[in-house]
């Protein structure tokens, strides 16, 4: 992965970025009861949505959401969704769309990146720690929120 490189979701992309395979048990950790309710509220406007290219082939995607004025704290700036293809996972992938993210979130003068999960064997709570992201608090549905620092 020597050349990984982010461009905002496109024509040319979409397709290849939603047909991104998972390893077998991972999608049902996909998108968190939580989002799925809120996604009604949320403000397009404020949507990053980015895919990761290694050279030319989309090797994962990671979709975020900015809105200083969102009265849930954990969707101010946040990480929608990310998904890495399942070759590319545990090679750096998912670690630079979220530093990608972290970088612009930082830009945007926000001072702490959160995400939702859901524990389980297969799901994303190993990742989100390893990038830095400690527990906060939960959802009203059980799920861990997740605060990266800026």
């Amino acid at each position: 992965m020597a050349d990984l490189h982010l461009e905002p979701l496109s024509a040319t992309t979409v397709v290849a970025a939603n047909s991104l395979t998972l390893k077998p048990g991972q999608e049902q950790y996909a998108v968190p009861v939580s989002h799925a309710e809120a996604e009604q509220t949320i403000d397009p406007e404020g949507a990053w949505p980015r895919v990761v290219l290694d050279g030319d082939e989309v090797v994962g995607f990671i979709k975020g959401s900015f809105d200083e004025h969102e009265t849930r704290p954990e969707f101010r700036c946040c990480i929608w969704s990310i998904n890495v293809k399942a070759s590319a996972q545990g090679k750096g992938v998912g670690t630079f769309a979220v530093k990608g993210l972290a970088d612009e979130a930082r830009s945007r003068g926000f001072s702490k990146l959160t995400v939702i999960w859901d524990g389980g064997d297969e799901g994303p709570e190993d990742f989100f720690l390893s990038v830095g992201f400690v527990p906060e608090g939960e959802t009203r549905f059980g799920e861990v929120i997740g605060a990266l620092a800026l």
